[in-house]
């Protein structure tokens, strides 16, 4: 079959609890909904890490930030590793990229214009994405000889970072009969690892968590309302990306995946944002769509991860990949009964100012096993098919005790197959 072109939507901060395809009653995405009814929903995609810069460069190259050296954010993707336009440019494509890139110095697309725009807040992707959309479709729109990739990487839901620190007015103000319920598993956990409660007073890198110190249940169910308008609003800028694809008659000729680099606090275990290995930060939504060739269905079964990315695109477009950490998970694509990996890693380093506290997870096809650097209390254990809230820590006691002991000789394998200098550092 002739090589389909690759359309990448990369969303930024979009946990897959917050769609209304997987469930959620209280916030409506239309257009991510139709892209999933036409082709695969992933249940279990995990970003590689759960902060910005280090899990794009993850996306783009294949490679764990421990690989690329981009472990937090600032730190630029290094010049030397191939990235996913390279890859692309080098199988014959045209490689196009519009929008946020967060990797250092841009290289390996053509950019289709500055990144931010004059006159526009560089903040808000309420600005920023209409900004990138139109210059997605100006590509579309485009004959083109030859097949293309195509990133569009928008900024929202991000901004609700900027909602927590005092700017509400991002959204519209909620009435009480509005607001969504704080989710089972909001309360902490008093017996939490002592690593998690330093990351919670951090007053640097991420510390939204500050500005929620003094909010009362209702300022909780406010933030999760400003949320998912933030998610319904970057809906929208999919809708237009999806509707020009079709406006150009490529829609049977793409395929399409849309992710996200990581996902959202939502209030699950009292906690905002990014930098921490809870199941809504960590789990991400994943479709991908060709029609003709990938059936219309939802993948519950297979574990991705953020580095798959790159080798799956490779092996869609029937292009050379090179050596990466990652794998194709197009035999899942094809077979849904696969699990792909026996299990994916997530890396969490949460501190610019203190490079060695960090964490692992874990997650095998039913339990997820969490190991933080320092602190009391440093491992953590879940039975996801009785605890999807996480709200049970198994990992005291001699009732797991073996499961416990087999995710550990899993996260040293990985360390030594990586590796990943973690558990030397533990």
């Amino acid at each position: 079959m002739p090589k389909p072109n690759v359309l990448v939507i990369l969303l930024d901060q979009l946990t897959r609890r917050a769609l209304s395809l997987y469930g959620n009653a209280y916030v409506q995405t239309p257009h991510i909904d139709a892209l999933a009814s036409g082709g695969m929903r992933f249940d279990r995609a995990y970003c590689a890490s759960p902060v910005c810069g280090p899990s794009r460069c993850s996306l783009l190259t294949g490679l764990m930030p421990h690989e690329t050296g981009v472990e937090v954010n600032g730190p630029e993707m290094p010049v030397d590793i191939p990235n996913l336009g390279d890859v692309f440019r080098a199988g014959g494509y045209l490689a196009a990229y519009a929008g946020k890139w967060h990797a250092g110095e841009r290289r390996g697309f053509d950019f289709l214009g500055p990144e931010y725009s004059q006159g526009v807040d560089p903040r808000f992707g309420t600005e920023t994405d209409p900004v990138w959309v139109d210059q997605a479709i100006g590509f579309i729109k485009e004959k083109h000889t030859q097949p293309f990739l195509l990133v569009t990487s928008l900024h929202n839901p991000h901004d609700i970072c900027y909602w927590i620190m005092d700017q509400g007015q991002l959204t519209p103000e909620p009435g009480l009969d509005d607001l969504p319920p704080l989710p089972p598993n909001f309360v902490r956990d008093q017996n939490e690892p002592e690593f998690i409660t330093t990351c919670r007073a951090r007053t640097h890198y991420g510390n939204e968590a500050n500005w929620t110190v003094d909010w009362d249940e209702t300022d909780w169910q406010k933030y999760l309302f400003g949320y998912y308008r933030l998610v319904e609003r970057v809906d929208e800028q999919v809708g237009r990306v999806l509707l020009a694809l079709d406006d150009a008659g490529l829609t049977d000729e793409t395929l399409v995946l849309l992710t996200s680099d990581h996902g959202e606090g939502v209030a699950e275990h009292e906690w905002v944002v990014k930098l921490m290995l809870y199941e809504s930060v960590v789990g991400v939504p994943l479709i991908v769509r060709l029609p003709g060739v990938i059936d219309c269905s939802v993948n519950k079964h297979a574990l991705i991860a953020g580095v798959d990315l790159l080798p799956t695109l490779c092996d869609f477009a029937q292009i050379d990949c090179p050596s990466v950490t990652g794998k194709s998970f197009v035999p899942c694509v094809m077979n849904t009964d696969l699990l792909g990996r026996d299990y994916v890693v997530s890396h969490l380093a949460t501190d610019t100012q203190r490079l060695e506290m960090q964490g692992r997870m874990v997650r095998s096809e039913w339990f997820k096993y969490v190991v933080f650097s320092e602190g009391d209390r440093p491992e953590l254990l879940f039975d996801l098919r009785v605890d999807p809230g996480e709200t049970v820590n198994l990992s005291c006691g001699s009732k797991y005790q073996n499961v416990l002991t087999q995710h550990q000789a899993l996260l040293k394998a990985w360390c030594r197959e990586t590796k990943d200098p973690f558990l030397t550092d533990v």
